[in-house]
């Protein structure tokens, strides 16, 4: 059982505030203290960041066979935001060893739902083109995305673990493109993502 992680490599950023000892070390105790059997952390990031009066505290997990594990929180301070997230990370954490430990877990197949590709004009636009107001532009922020071969089950598992709304991956069983996401229900959808046969 991994109970300590000696010479675990940490990368503590912090943005937009000037980053001090105490808060350094408060950082590595707290990712040094997360007493995981599996998997095993092989690599660790805090960010940590301020806006205005928000204090935002992320942590990502690099741990063997793949997985990454993340969380953010944001805090009336950056101690009680770093708190909070390693709390999530651990709770994550508890839940994907349960679920693994289960003998007799019901076929995934039962709980997916399958949507039927639909097209529309553009008379089901929200926002003609046409329209008097124009629709006030989102802010759009980048992110970085690696598509990975993995089985529908390993892909609920992935989206479990992190914040992301989604999980995007190519079927090892298909090879087809496919998008998997929690529903409000609490069950899940997949969607497959096939070429259009001309």
């Amino acid at each position: 059982m991994q109970t300590t992680n000696v010479n675990l490599p940490i990368t503590v950023t912090v943005r937009h505030e000037q980053v001090t000892d105490a808060l350094r070390d408060h950082a590595h105790r707290k990712i040094e203290s997360l007493h995981l059997d599996y998997p095993r952390i092989i690599e660790a990031k805090a960010i940590l960041d301020v806006h205005k009066n928000r204090h935002v505290a992320e942590i990502i997990l690099y741990c063997a066979n793949h997985i990454t594990i993340e969380a953010h929180t944001e805090g009336k301070d950056m101690y009680a935001a770093l708190d909070e997230t390693i709390e999530k990370i651990a709770r994550r954490m508890r839940k994907h060893k349960t679920r693994l430990l289960k003998k007799h877990r019901p076929h995934r197949n039962e709980t997916i739902r399958h949507l039927d590709e639909r097209y529309f004009n553009e008379e089901a636009l929200d926002h003609p083109e046409n329209a008097d107001n124009d629709p006030v532009p989102y802010i759009v922020h980048p992110d970085q995305y690696a598509i990975r071969s993995m089985f529908k089950e390993d892909a609920i598992m992935q989206l479990e673990l992190s914040d992301r709304p989604f999980v995007l991956y190519k079927s090892a069983r298909r090879g087809c493109l496919s998008i998997i996401y929690r529903r409000k229900d609490g069950e899940y959808s997949a969607i497959d993502i096939k070429d259009e046969v001309l």
